[in-house]
């Protein structure tokens, strides 16, 4: 159904974006291991937001960036949940992350198209800063690699969500739907950046 009218899923999407609040260092609990992996990504919105995003605008973009930016990005976020493990430091993670939201939310809404290794290296920058989130963030009873296993699949799950929505881009409302949700995972950006320079 919400095929059919991707205005509904517009707002259906804007309404829960609105209804949340920033995942500043959010946990899951004491879930170990693969199971808090798969859940850390989608337990808060900044991160849900920016991983949709890289799939619609993949989708957007068309070959080969509908490929090799949920590739790259899991790639990156990898590396960026090893950083975390170990302790290396990410000056203004949070904010980095925060801003992947402003920025795949527009990039989303203009449509903009950028040469692929530029749009990689911008996915990359931003995959690296969420990794690292995921890695600090790792459970004290969880088993580093199986988390880790856990956050990229269900990363690539929430890819595969942006692209079924990028499909949309086929029709012209579908457009329309699609402009709306990048300006409005914007505008949560935006309100991300402010709990984070607020704080």
């Amino acid at each position: 159904m919400i095929g059919r009218h991707p205005a509904l899923a517009a707002a259906i999407l804007a309404t829960v974006a609105l209804n949340t609040s920033p995942a500043l260092a959010h946990s899951v609990g004491s879930v170990a291991g693969f199971t808090a992996g798969f859940l850390h990504p989608p337990s808060g919105f900044d991160h849900l937001l920016a991983m949709v995003s890289v799939g619609i605008w993949g989708a957007e973009l068309g070959p080969p960036a509908i490929w090799l930016l949920p590739i790259a990005f899991p790639l990156m976020m990898a590396l960026g949940g090893a950083l975390g493990v170990v302790g290396i430091p990410l000056p203004a993670g949070e904010l980095v992350i925060a801003l992947s939201v402003v920025t795949l939310g527009a990039l989303v809404a203009w449509a903009r198209r950028l040469p692929i290794s530029v749009a990689v290296a911008v996915v990359g920058v931003f995959a690296l800063a969420h990794g690292h989130a995921h890695g600090v963030e790792l459970p004290g009873a969880a088993d580093a690699l199986a988390f880790t296993i856990g956050f990229v699949v269900s990363t690539g799950l929430l890819h595969l969500a942006g692209i079924a929505i990028g499909v949309l881009a086929r029709w012209r409302s579908g457009m329309l739907a699609i402009r709306a949700c990048g300006c409005t995972f914007a505008l949560v950006g935006c309100y991300f950046v402010y709990g984070y320079v607020g704080a």
